[in-house]
């Protein structure tokens, strides 16, 4: 039963392995992977030389630590709160769930145009409330300092509505008895959710967070790309690991550089995900992915 899913995981997972080997190249198509001159580690030096490892390094792993972090925090709140919502009105906590979820399953491209709607600087919201109260404008797709915030508010509104909906379901698993037994001790509902709701799902936040941090090195495309319209004014604190390799290869065409920066991408975020899970298995044993 478990031989097509092994088969696809194969084909699609283990049998590109094969083209790390252009990373490793002065690839050409003309002449394929076997047939590309070996330069064996030359596109990492010329990766690193140019001071462009550490920027888009940097980049990848702060911005998605705050992802990260602000997604813990504001989706395990709202699914605290609509879970006491739930024991009120059963009905209002489903519209609230749904209207969270929304953003969700909704494309990059529209919400560009939610975001240039508020931020573009001489029609946006922003900028016409700013000027109303008597402040100046802000050009935000030339202030790069802006958009570490900015792309955590858009990420956070787009992808906390997923994460409710783990929490709440961890939430309702769990033995309504324990509650009603808190409840006849005398403690309040930020007691239970202090004692009992917190130290319960903290299984799943480990969970959630280590299968995260696995993917810390990789950066969502459509959000660094389609979101700051790709202006290069804003590279200093937006340009990230998959929007470098895909201008190697759009502007400069250098495979083989391209190729060694994704090749950086995987090696580190392994070394990432296997060190956070080592860190873990020292204080929680039973938490730990492996």
């Amino acid at each position: 039963m478990g031989a097509p899913a092994l088969l696809v995981l194969f084909v699609f997972h283990y049998l590109p392995l094969a083209g790390l080997a252009i990373a490793f190249e002065d690839f050409r198509p003309s002449t394929g992977i076997f047939g590309s001159h070996w330069v064996g580690l030359a596109n990492f030096r010329y990766l690193l030389a140019g001071g462009d490892a550490w920027r888009i390094t940097r980049n990848t792993v702060g911005m998605n630590g705050l992802f990260i972090a602000a997604n813990l925090v504001v989706s395990l709140g709202l699914a605290v709160l609509l879970n006491e919502l739930r024991d009120r009105s059963r009905w209002l906590s489903r519209v609230y769930q749904s209207t969270m979820f929304l953003p969700y399953v909704l494309s990059y491209v529209v919400l560009t145009n939610f975001v240039l709607t508020f931020l573009e600087s001489n029609t946006g919201i922003v900028n016409h409330l700013l000027r109303a109260f008597g402040g100046n404008g802000v050009d935000f797709y030339n202030s790069p300092g802006w958009w570490p915030l900015i792309l955590t508010v858009v990420e956070v509104w787009k992808g906390a509505g997923f994460w409710v909906v783990v929490y709440l379901a961890g939430i309702m698993a769990m033995n309504p008895q324990l509650f009603e037994a808190a409840a006849l001790d005398g403690a309040g509902r930020w007691a239970q959710i202090r004692r009992i709701t917190l130290p319960l799902l903290t299984p799943l936040i480990i969970m959630n967070v280590l299968l995260s941090v696995s993917h810390i090195f990789n950066a969502d495309f459509g959000l660094f790309f389609q979101v700051t319209l790709n202006s290069p004014t804003l590279y200093p604190t937006t340009d990230v690991i998959d929007t470098y390799v895909y201008r190697s290869l759009t502007s400069t065409g250098d495979i083989g550089m391209a190729a060694a920066a994704g090749f950086y991408q995987a090696v580190v975020g392994f070394l990432l995900v296997v060190g956070a899970n080592w860190w873990v298995r020292r204080r929680s044993g039973e938490n730990a992915l492996f």
